[in-house]
């Protein structure tokens, strides 16, 4: 079958909401995407316009990326604190891993505001507005993933030792887990990755109470379990197709066990096991 071609700048004209590409002898009817194909961008079509959004999103970064080659390779040199928040990823991953997210991350916040570009005049127009605040971005997303390492160093250093009894152990392991994975930068909303270090902060006071009052803790794990059973269910269920309000309700949990382990931190807005099942029922509906 013919490759693909291959852009480097924008040089496939408009993207059509649903579009014919040819591949050999067949002809491909879907929804655009750019495609991320490393150091180049290629266009593609899929089935479903949820994932043709979600690869036109990373296609169009990686074209505002290789737009901007020299200001980002300084800007990778001049990344603060990046040598210590290395070792604090290490049980995740590399330093060159998390700097790509710090990267990536600044060149959405600093270039992928909704409506995305859709033609060439509107993606120049675009990289001049948000080239000279790229580094400045990069710093702020630097300095929150350092944050979030700290905490989640902390939380993990409390868990070890803390002793805590084994069913509460293992809720905090998965907890840490879904919240700081290895790809927690660029997975977690710019919304919720503010907020993680309160989640993290949230264990570490979870864990401090418990010895005092182990019977509060399991009371409120009971009543938290069946309302986090159905949403692990569920994700298990659309095998990473991404829905709106499963995201909505997942960020709710997280304020929940802050309003039960740890209500001395707050949470931006009142929220109860009433108010998950009502988002739940939207869900189901």
């Amino acid at each position: 079958p013919a490759a693909a071609t291959r852009h480097v700048a924008w040089t496939f004209g408009e993207l059509p909401e649903l579009m014919e590409v040819r591949r050999g002898g067949q002809v491909l009817v879907g929804f655009p995407a750019l495609v991320d194909a490393g150091d180049a961008v290629v266009v593609e079509v899929f089935d479903e316009p949820e994932v043709a959004v979600r690869r036109h999103q990373e296609g169009l970064r990686r074209l505002f990326a290789l737009q901007l080659r020299e200001p980002i390779k300084y800007l990778e040199k001049g990344l603060a604190g990046l040598q210590a928040m290395a070792a604090a990823y290490l049980p995740l991953g590399t330093l060159e891993e998390l700097r790509a997210q710090v990267v990536d991350v600044a060149l959405e916040r600093a270039f992928l505001a909704s409506p995305l570009p859709a033609n060439d005049a509107e993606f120049r127009r675009r990289l001049d507005e948000g080239r000279g605040r790229l580094n400045l971005i990069a710093q702020e997303v630097a300095r929150l993933a350092g944050q979030v390492l700290a905490d989640h160093a902390a939380a993990l250093r409390k868990l070890r030792d803390s002793k805590a009894p084994r069913e509460v152990a293992d809720d905090v392991s998965m907890q840490l887990q879904r919240l700081v994975g290895k790809r927690f930068l660029v997975e977690t909303p710019w919304a919720q990755l503010q907020f993680l270090p309160r989640y993290l902060r949230a264990v570490v006071m979870r864990l401090d109470k418990l010895r005092a009052d182990p019977a509060r803790d399991a009371a409120r794990m009971a009543e938290l379990r069946p309302l986090e059973q159905r949403w692990v269910r569920r994700q298990a269920e659309l095998r990473g197709a991404r829905h709106a309000r499963m995201d909505e309700y997942r960020w709710l949990l997280e304020e929940l066990r802050v309003s039960f382990f740890a209500q001395e931190l707050r949470t931006p807005q009142p929220v109860s096991a009433k108010r998950l099942d009502k988002v739940w029922a939207q869900i189901d509906a």
